[in-house]
């Protein structure tokens, strides 16, 4: 059913934190033109919830146990489900904020983000555009102007993370040296680092490997 004009934008919460849920639910709701209707600690929950009723404008947590924001993401595009999205968290690496984009997110705020500027997402989102601070829209389109690293490279980066040198990563992986020092130097070249060492450290800052890996 079409909102009608003038009516309040209903909004989800999906965050595994009680006290965000209640701080969220209790900010927005001292703006009119904001309704929310329910909030869900999980993937899981919000899907169930999703199925009841579509909200105009879902706030996403991104890093969540069980289903992470972009799985969650990904099963609401699979269920044909359509809601807006805004990623709502504390973490902006430029993997996390490439990925969400690529799963679906029409928006990306850090969880200090102001009330008004909050508002302002949610209005935007709500009216079919996208919105992305300037800081996070600036890192997003560097992100996606680099090249992608291949498979077998992000196995050679996280190896590199640990500190082998080539001739263990070969031995590792069933490769030649020559072959892990081609891999290592494109790396460093799509990266735009200097030697090996920066790659690895580049690559944790950005998200585009685990340090826990």
């Amino acid at each position: 059913m079409p909102k009608l004009p003038g009516s309040p934008i209903q909004i989800l919460i999906v965050d595994d934190h009680p006290v965000v849920r209640a701080g969220l639910t209790s900010m927005l709701g001292t703006q009119p033109e904001l309704n929310v209707i329910g909030s869900a600690s999980s993937g899981e929950e919000a899907l169930d919830m999703l199925r009841q009723a579509t909200p105009d404008v879902l706030l996403l947590d991104l890093r969540m146990p069980g289903m992470s924001g972009v799985d969650t993401m990904l099963a609401i595009k699979r269920a044909g489900i359509n809601t807006r999205i805004i990623i709502l968290t504390s973490f902006e690496t430029d993997e996390d904020i490439y990925r969400a984009v690529q799963a679906g997110a029409q928006g990306y705020l850090l969880k200090d983000t102001s009330l008004r500027q909050m508002v302002d997402a949610i209005r935007a989102v709500d009216a079919g555009k996208r919105y992305f601070p300037s800081d996070i829209a600036s890192r997003l389109a560097e992100r996606m102007m680099r090249t992608n690293l291949t498979s077998r490279e992000l196995e050679i980066l996280k190896m590199l993370a640990k500190g082998p040198t080539n001739k263990q990563i070969g031995h590792a992986l069933g490769i030649s040296d020559n072959t892990v020092r081609n891999h290592v130097n494109s790396i460093i070249e799509k990266l735009e680092v200097s030697d090996r060492t920066e790659a690895a450290t580049t690559a944790i800052q950005r998200g585009i490997i685990d340090v826990d890996d």
